[in-house]
């Protein structure tokens, strides 16, 4: 994806640092860790626990600062925005998907999909909705609430909240951490033709070689820096690459 002699990131992390806590009891979750997301792709974060893998997440996101160091979503350094202008990037550019669901109990499948755009006071493209509804297979759910839905069935309307809105870049912590093989599988297949057939950039951290091995990149965290990356993994490559890393 490159333009001239320039590539177009989504997000970037430039020497980031992030301190919890000082002196003696100081953790260092990431020392000085630099990374670039390309737009239009699926990018894996691996590592050892404890190797800052959400941290860094998190971060780029805008869900917490880094102590040093810079984060960028597109141009945009996250640490000259205000609060309420970081909330306004957060709803307008960023789409999230975590391991619990974060769906409103009291609200319809279909109402929680359209959730972000509801609270902007905005209205969904219909085109572009009805594609994301044939996509994730939840049309004769959509009246349902969350606890008359499967665990898989829940985590494709977080998926499905998270691109109603066309985020530049959707955030994934572990997105099928709390479902089965097949719903996991499901999940992971939405996300992969989210990126091939939609050109959405994804961000994902995740524990599991099979669930990386979705990715078209990984990259490798241990002790809060990125020490490694693979392009077109498969979860047999990725498990050795764990292992040398202690993993």
């Amino acid at each position: 994806m490159s333009t001239g002699n320039t590539v177009d990131f989504a997000a970037r992390l430039d020497n980031g640092v992030k301190t919890y806590g000082e002196g003696d009891a100081a953790i260092h979750a990431l020392n000085g860790a630099t990374a670039e997301f390309e737009r239009g792709r699926f990018t894996a974060i691996m590592g050892p626990s404890g190797s800052g893998k959400s941290t860094l997440l998190h971060c780029i996101a805008g869900l917490d600062t880094l102590t040093s160091g810079r984060a960028y979503i597109g141009d945009v350094d996250l640490s000259t925005l205000k609060d309420r202008e970081l909330t306004l990037l957060r709803r307008e550019r960023i789409g999230f998907i975590f391991q619990a669901y974060n769906l409103i109990p009291s609200l319809t499948a279909e109402e929680n999909i359209l959730l972000p755009l509801s609270i902007g006071g905005n209205h969904a493209d219909e085109a572009w909705y009805d594609k994301i509804l044939d996509t994730v297979g939840l049309r004769p759910r959509l009246s349902h609430r969350p606890s008359e839905l499967s665990g898989g069935e829940q985590q494709r309307v977080a998926a499905a909240r998270a691109l109603v809105s066309r985020p530049e870049i959707i955030f994934a912590d572990e997105p099928s951490g709390n479902l089965d093989s097949k719903a996991g599988a499901e999940l992971l297949g939405f996300m992969r033709r989210a990126v091939d057939e939609f050109g959405q950039t994804i961000v994902m951290v995740t524990h599991d070689p099979t669930t990386a091995a979705y990715a078209d990149r990984i990259i490798f965290l241990a002790d809060g820096v990125i020490v490694d990356e693979m392009h077109d993994p498969t979860a047999g490559a990725v498990l050795d690459r764990l292992k040398s890393l202690g993993g």
